[in-house]
């Protein structure tokens, strides 16, 4: 054992130690949070605009501060980057973690002083709680390959802005350092397969130990190395590699073609990270969900999904949720986020402690016809077929078609397999039939001849990642949504369909 592993055993026992204790407390802490949040928001713009030093309760603040997406907040934000101080945290953000979707523009987050350990502290509880729970602490004598965004920063308004994950390259351990992979020079260049290309050379000879990155862009460094090897299993490259870290979108769609492409046995760490701040990670080997980080500067609110949308939804803390029901996931920051709807749906697994599992999107779902089929049932239909019909599923998404000519409407599923199917027409099936077993509103409107059966357009290799080069957002955190209920997503992957 080198002198990394040795010395990170005893302080992964201590922070493991301390997260399991914090359990106990989840609640009272969420409490103490909100009244640590009033206080110090009270003396900023946005809080002298919703009277927060008059706010002493829960029931107060949810009367005080609705909820918001973007657009809500972006006044306070145009107004930061004019130059002004104490507007939705006091003083000015140290960063802006600049974000956009496939759909929408840029955004820009604002990270301040003290919410930046938030993210960087998270990350590496995350790997301690691996340490303590399997005894492995090996791989921090080897190399690691984080998977991210260009650490460039521009300046916006003053303040150094880029890709969250290019900022917390900033932030890693000097003692780790030497361990990290790719080089600086390497991990700012911007076209993702020219960097690409340069991350394989620099690693396809190095003693990988741990690979982080969303699964689509690992699966895709994967098979680069593959090519580059002749045809080799990545543990045959990587002999020693024992942890991937991953987030960003579900792993179970990815995980059979990863695990094949490995051609072994490595352990995986799932995290749930984004702009706004870092929520929850896997802190057990054995147990279901992610653990919510509860004790990190972040008041969590929880909407039942179907009130999501509504004008006077209802508002929930920690205390009041219950296992089973999908929530949409509200935040409030020391990075002066209030109120704020991230976007993501989360169904809680156990309340004892507070773990959970990511459903989804809130803006990813189909109800054009009023099923509001989610993401979760629709990764669950079509991961069972492809079990039943022995194929792997790379990526797929999911719209309605509802101008039809002479028939009824459907839904139009687009997949790229590994191996399609022999049976295009049963594998159809048995998707649909899962889907109608998971979603009562889409088996009615089949049911009660609504809808026609899914269709499923079998698409080219590749054809995502060249869908996603043809927006100029291949690469880094972006991906495409598995659901929609348009056909902006759609119509564009209609060039890509297998002929």
């Amino acid at each position: 054992m080198k002198i990394k592993s040795f010395l990170a055993r005893p302080y992964a026992s201590i922070v493991h130690s301390r997260i399991r204790k914090g359990m106990a407390t989840a609640v009272t802490d969420q409490q103490s949070i909100l009244q640590q949040l009033l206080k110090t928001g009270a003396g900023t713009v946005f809080g002298k605009d919703h009277q927060l030093k008059d706010v002493k309760t829960y029931e107060e603040y949810k009367a005080a501060v609705p909820i918001k997406d973007y657009e809500g907040i972006r006044p306070y934000i145009d107004q930061i980057k004019e130059g002004q101080q104490n507007v939705l945290w006091r003083g000015k953000p140290i960063y802006f973690a600049k974000t956009s979707g496939t759909t929408s523009g840029a955004k820009y987050i604002p990270i301040s002083k003290d919410s930046i350990s938030n993210h960087i502290d998270t990350a590496r509880n995350a790997l301690l709680c691996y340490m303590a729970e399997s005894g492995n602490s090996s791989f921090a004598d080897g190399k690691m390959i984080f998977l991210s965004g260009s650490p460039v920063l521009e300046r916006v308004g003053g303040i150094p802005t880029g890709r969250l994950s290019g900022i917390v390259n900033h932030y890693i351990p000097g003692y780790l350092r030497g361990n990290q992979l790719p080089s600086y020079e390497t991990n700012c260049i911007e076209d993702w397969e020219e960097k690409l290309g340069k991350i394989v050379e620099e690693t396809i000879n190095k003693d990988m130990t741990l690979i982080s990155g969303i699964p689509p862009w690992m699966q895709m460094y994967f098979d680069w190395l593959s090519e580059r090897s002749d045809g080799k299993k990545i543990k045959e490259l990587f002999p020693n590699l024992q942890v991937l870290v991953h987030g960003g979108v579900n792993f179970e769609p990815y995980r059979t073609k990863l695990m094949e492409s490995l051609g072994g046995h490595v352990d995986t760490i799932e995290t749930f990270p984004a702009s706004e701040g870092f929520f929850a990670f896997q802190d057990t080997l054995d147990q279901e969900g992610l653990l919510l980080n509860s004790n990190s500067g972040i008041f969590f609110e929880f909407i039942p999904a179907g009130e999501i949308f509504n004008d006077n939804p209802t508002r929930l803390s920690l205390t009041d949720v219950k296992v089973g029901e999908n929530y949409a996931l509200i935040i409030n920051s020391n990075a002066g986020l209030w109120g704020y709807n991230i976007g993501d749906t989360v169904r809680f697994v156990s309340t004892d402690p507070y773990r959970l599992v990511v459903t989804g999107r809130i803006k990813h779902y189909i109800s054009a016809f009023g099923e509001h089929v989610i993401g979760e049932e629709v990764e669950h239909a079509l991961l069972q077929a492809a079990r039943e019909f022995n194929t792997h599923i790379v990526e797929f998404t999911v719209a309605p078609m509802i101008q039809t000519t002479g028939e009824l409407p459907y839904h139009e599923w687009f997949v790229e397999f590994e191996h399609q199917p022999d049976n295009m027409k049963a594998f159809a099936e048995r998707v649909d039939n899962a889907l109608r077993h998971k979603n009562i509103y889409y088996n009615d409107l089949i049911t009660g001849n609504i809808l026609q059966p899914l269709k499923i357009r079998s698409m080219e290799k590749n054809a995502f990642i060249s869908y996603m080069r043809s927006l100029g957002k291949l690469g880094g955190q972006n991906k495409v949504p598995r659901l929609s209920n348009d056909r902006t997503i759609a119509d564009g992957m209609a060039a890509f369909i297998k002929k």
